[in-house]
């Protein structure tokens, strides 16, 4: 299933997505009889989905995704924790060996974007650039849990577009302020749920700057794994319902490049990950 967190007629609700239609939190309770919780957290992690998952084929989708807004999947994940050179041929074009160990970035949550919204990027930002990444959604609190028991950890997986400000990863020598600023970590454009992604390891990402290719790979590129990564996170921090693990981006990002052509004022970026929708979103520069 596609969870989306929507906002139509000026009212927040969440929905299920089929194709350009969706069935909303209401439609739900009224084919299935059973009171939905307003928050889609609790629906998705409190019990609510699992409930009714079984019934869903049934439903019917008779909205119009178009009338909707799609907004940020997850409103307050507790942590937003990135993988820095996960993927071999983005560590070839960097010149260096990909880490054993999950490198691990964090963004804050005021980062978090939806799609077709914009990016503000501050003037004194030069060198903005786009990372595709598959992003987790974690399902169950958990610490400290082996490689076999991460797939009962996760609940879905959405597109996360790790945007940085490259001259200040640069000056600063680390990477938080540079991937930190508000709106920098657009995602979604929905959830989809862990059952329906057969094998996350084999799914085509790709990435356009007004319809120019720049990145085009596959998840089978990723270098440590996603159960070896969320095992190994787990180690180190409690994994909350709701938390969002980026796996790290693919080969085509602009840096390094001799020949960078960094985003610019009304740049518009169309991300696509198989099976997970588009993600889109225009650069203001202010």
């Amino acid at each position: 299933m596609k969870i989306a967190r929507i906002s139509r007629n000026d009212t927040e609700t969440y929905g299920l997505v089929n194709g350009d239609k969706i069935a909303t939190k209401d439609d739900i309770t009224y084919k299935t009889g059973v009171p939905l919780p307003h928050s889609i957290k609790d629906f998705m992690f409190d019990g609510w989905y699992d409930e009714i998952k079984d019934v869903l084929k049934d439903i019917s989708y008779k909205g119009d995704l178009s009338e909707c807004r799609l907004l940020t999947p997850i409103p307050t994940p507790g942590k937003i924790v990135c993988l820095a050179f996960n993927y071999s041929d983005h560590a070839q074009e960097q010149g260096l060996v990909p880490p054993e160990d999950p490198a691990l970035v964090i963004k804050p949550r005021t980062a978090l974007n939806s799609t077709n919204s914009e990016i503000v990027c501050p003037r004194f930002v030069t060198q903005l650039d786009y990372e595709i990444e598959l992003a987790v959604v974690i399902g169950k609190d958990c610490k400290c849990i082996t490689e076999e028991q991460v797939y009962g950890a996760i609940f879905g997986y959405m597109i996360l577009n790790d945007v940085s400000a490259r001259d200040i990863q640069f000056k600063d020598k680390q990477f938080t302020r540079g991937k930190g600023f508000d709106t920098f970590a657009p995602c979604g454009p929905w959830i989809t749920t862990f059952d329906e992604v057969k094998d996350p390891h084999n799914l085509r990402l790709t990435t356009k700057v007004n319809g120019e290719l720049r990145q085009d790979s596959s998840t089978s590129n990723m270098f440590i794994k996603i159960p070896e990564i969320i095992s190994k996170i787990s180690k180190v921090m409690t994994l909350e319902r709701g938390d969002i693990i980026s796996t790290g981006t693919p080969a085509g990002v602009m840096l390094n490049k001799p020949d960078a052509v960094f985003l610019k004022d009304s740049d518009v970026i169309e991300m696509e990950i198989e099976g997970l929708g588009i993600l889109k979103n225009t650069v203001k520069v202010v």
